[in-house]
């Protein structure tokens, strides 16, 4: 046979470790004598907080009610439409509380039908403004009809 090969044979290459292990040694200790380490045994968060103030007590209402007949009734008792000044008095006799005190701003809700004529809830609002109330609401009732 013939070897066709030539010059010697080479030999296969040799990795030397030493030098990066060395490298890498001298990298951690830089590391370590550089580096501040600190412990903290956990972060100090202030989280929002949300607080509404709560109220003492419901306020005081009176209940105006108008009907598709033309009847008013405030508080559930039947008042006989004269004029709005005499709702009026009807109304600051209903912001009375039971021991007698008289209520400075209650809340007049205005609860019509849906037939009542818009005359009467005027007659109604008018009838507030007289008596001094801002505080004003409305409902609205489905009605059987005229």
């Amino acid at each position: 046979m013939m070897d066709f090969r030539r010059g010697r044979k080479r030999e296969d290459p040799e990795i030397n470790l030493i030098p990066f292990i060395d490298v890498l040694l001298v990298v951690l200790i830089f590391l370590m004598v550089s580096t501040t380490y600190s412990k903290f045994t956990e972060l100090q968060i202030t989280l929002p907080t949300a607080e509404a103030e709560k109220q003492a007590q419901k306020p005081f209402e009176i209940n105006v009610t108008v009907d598709a007949k033309g009847n008013y009734t405030v508080n559930n008792t039947p008042v006989a439409f004269t004029s709005v000044a005499g709702l009026a008095q009807d109304m600051k006799t209903a912001a009375r509380t039971p021991d007698g005190q008289v209520v400075a701003s209650p809340v007049v809700i205005v609860n019509a039908d849906q037939f009542a004529m818009h005359q009467m809830v005027i007659n109604v609002l008018e009838a507030a403004r007289v008596a001094g109330y801002d505080k004003l609401t409305f409902a609205a009732q489905t009605g059987t009809g005229k």
